[in-house]
């Protein structure tokens, strides 16, 4: 693609030299009379470069480099004058100009000037372009992750944000399911709106309708004033429902109501109001089981499942662990005069436990370790439940299920997980070897390694 230059100058003989020169440089060149005429072909052409002069009837070249400025971040400027002070040089800096050229001036000092702050612009987009394919490779709006999985969970987020439909978001404690709602919002024509969260399951049933929908005052005892809800304050913004399945039947009835109609009532009070709302609702629980048990109403289930995002527990985006370990050192080391790196002996432990509290318990871990490190995370400052896992119980050996109980599932998938690893670290890595190994075939090593997010792809 050929550079486009724009250069503005009250001085017909000046405005043609100048386009003579970096015509013949290879570049195309618009030329314009005026700050004015300078902002009109802005509006409707992208330049890769300005070259303007200061000192012109009308607009000035500042306040004509101010307005390129609110136009176009990434289009260099530079600034020509025959009136050259320390002020104004200074001052057109400071409003982002390239550089700043004082008349008169050699033919060899503009091409060198030009050129160079076209590079330096290149290297600039470059870089942010890096930075920007960086962060969307490995995070997005606080979700952390490279796996398959989460990708797939970006690439959803990102097709259903802009979108008005309402979004129920399934996963286990811990796996961030508030992070997506917020990733949701953020990436929406309502980002610049409230983003207003609860969790249904830590209101008491008795209050729970009037703080969504507030209440008037005298409408009940205690009611001394009017309050208006979670509806009122998230207007025109995002409403996010935690443990969705915690809300009763009745209130859900009211709830579908508010969908349907898009308005409610606060408690105890006769006007309608309007809920311009979103609404993003969350669960660890299975809410269609809820609906068969009769425990969760099926009409308000299918209004809210309009789109359905998974949200991955960490056991099967083991490969993830190491780039969150490394975020949460980060985030914790400034705070804490702690570790900032991890031994591998201490990551493979944590690869190869199941965290049945998810991204949570891994933060929390790394913030323990932290605080109790002297320079690094190793084996020592782990917690008793990643050390005890790390030997698996020998055939005929009896097993105890702890005081508190446990979470099967994630316990036999951390058995699963360390022997696979096992057996790839003694096979030298190599697949084919690991299944025979474990009397496998080579699809369901596969199969096995992909459920926990270790397959290469």
């Amino acid at each position: 693609m050929e550079t486009k230059i724009l250069v503005v100058d009250d001085e017909q003989s000046m405005r043609e030299f100048l386009g003579i020169l970096l015509e013949r440089e290879g570049y195309l060149v618009d030329l314009a009379e005026s700050a004015e005429d300078a902002l009109a072909r802005l509006e409707s052409v992208s330049y890769d470069l300005v070259l303007s002069d200061v000192k012109m009837p009308g607009m000035d070249g500042l306040t004509l480099l101010a307005r390129i400025r609110e136009l176009s971040r990434d289009t260099a400027v530079i600034m020509v004058t025959a009136f050259s002070t320390a002020e104004q040089a200074v001052e057109a800096m400071k409003l982002g100009a390239y550089d700043y050229i004082a008349k008169p001036f050699n033919v060899e000092e503009i091409r060198i000037i030009v050129r160079n702050a076209l590079e330096r612009r290149v290297l600039t987009k470059e870089n942010l372009r890096l930075r920007e394919e960086v962060r969307g490779r490995y995070s997005f709006s606080g979700l952390i992750g490279k796996s398959k999985k989460m990708r797939d969970v970006y690439t959803l987020i990102e097709k259903v944000a802009g979108s008005t439909a309402n979004i129920l978001i399934f996963g286990e404690s811990g796996t961030g399911k508030e992070l997506a709602a917020k990733a949701i919002h953020y990436n929406s024509p309502r980002r610049d709106k409230p983003f207003v969260a609860v969790n249904c399951g830590a209101i008491p049933e008795t209050l729970m309708e009037s703080e969504l929908f507030g209440h008037k005052k005298g409408a009940f005892t205690g009611a001394v004033a009017d309050r208006p809800g979670l509806f009122e304050q998230a207007e025109g913004g995002t409403l996010f429902l935690d443990e969705i399945g915690e809300v009763p039947l009745q209130l859900q009835a009211k709830l579908l109501r508010v969908i349907q109609e898009r308005e409610f009532r606060r408690i105890g009070g006769t006007e309608a109001m309007k809920a311009d709302v979103r609404l993003v609702a969350a669960s660890n629980r299975d809410l269609e089981e809820q609906v068969r048990e009769g425990n969760f109403r099926e009409d308000l289930f299918y209004r809210l499942n309009v789109v359905q995002v998974r949200m991955p527990p960490l056991r099967e985006r083991t490969e993830d662990l190491p780039l969150l370990v490394e975020c949460f050192l980060k985030k914790y080391s400034g705070k804490n005069p702690g570790p900032e790196v991890i031994t591998p002996a201490a990551l493979r432990l944590l690869m190869a436990y199941p965290f049945p509290g998810n991204v949570r318990e891994l933060e929390n871990l790394v913030e323990r370790c932290v605080v109790l490190g002297s320079g690094v995370i190793d084996m020592e400052c782990l917690p008793p439940q990643v050390m005890n896992f790390q030997n698996v119980a020998p055939p005929g050996g009896e097993l105890v299920i702890p005081p508190e109980g446990m979470n099967l599932e994630a316990y036999l998938d951390g058995i699963e997980k360390q022997l696979l690893l096992q057996a790839l670290e003694r096979c030298g890595g190599v697949k084919k070897r690991a299944a025979e190994f474990l009397g496998l075939s080579f699809r369901s090593i596969r199969y096995r390694l992909a459920k926990f997010g270790m397959e290469e792809e």
